[in-house]
């Protein structure tokens, strides 16, 4: 599991946070976690993935898929 650490959090902020925790009969790290997965909760969905662009690339039908025609190597 991750760890995170906040750094110069304001003592008011801090205050409030144990005052909810109190009231949620949670501890402090219980109420910030719980803020933070309701947080999480509400962030948008992740975007998805950006379409494919395929090129269709047109060759002249005139050759033969024999390995002579592909390779020009005579089988070696």
């Amino acid at each position: 599991m991750q760890a995170i650490h906040i750094r110069d959090v304001p003592d008011h902020v801090v205050a409030a946070l144990k005052r909810r925790a109190r009231a949620n009969h949670r501890s402090l790290q219980g109420e910030v976690l719980a803020t933070l997965e309701e947080a999480a909760r509400r962030a948008p969905p992740p975007e998805p993935p950006a379409p494919l662009r395929l090129a269709l690339s047109l060759a002249p039908g005139t050759g033969s898929w024999s390995r002579e025609d592909t390779y020009d190597d005579d089988a070696r």
